[in-house]
């Protein structure tokens, strides 16, 4: 499989990601074991719909464009970093609370603890670095 269709892949699997955040903690059933702030995940959200839509104007535009220069695709990945940061606020909630005034944990209806979380933000997390190597050897 070549760079260039790994970073296609991983583009696309980045909007699995924020979609899935997103339906997973909205409203009040957040999972995990606190709740995550309003904040926090629309940062997480507004970061990956800002990421991919930079990304992906950046991968199809031809590179003598505008909108396929180096500025479009630093923002894209500006974009990805923040959309990572963001969701490794999110793993926190579920770092064991102790304490006095210490809140139980919530229910998670869609796996029984962290791992869907982890999978996810972490891949992200490996996934940017994929896409910033890519970008820095000029694979895309």
């Amino acid at each position: 499989m070549s760079s260039e269709v790994v970073v296609y892949v991983l583009t696309a699997l980045g909007v699995v990601v924020v979609a899935l955040t997103r339906l997973r903690l909205r409203g009040e059933g957040g999972g995990g074991r606190l709740r995550v702030g309003r904040r926090l995940l629309d940062l997480h959200t507004g970061a990956g719909v800002a990421a991919v839509v930079v990304w992906t104007v950046f991968l199809v535009a031809p590179p003598d464009s505008p909108l396929g220069g180096d500025t479009v695709g630093i923002v894209g990945l500006a974009c990805w970093w923040l959309l990572v940061v963001a969701g490794i606020g999110i793993l926190v909630r579920w770092l064991p609370s102790r304490g006095r005034h210490a809140s139980a944990g919530a229910d998670d209806s869609w796996s029984e603890g962290p791992g869907l979380s982890l999978l996810a933000h972490l891949g992200t997390l490996a996934g940017v670095c994929v896409l910033t190597w890519a970008y820095l050897t000029s694979v895309v």
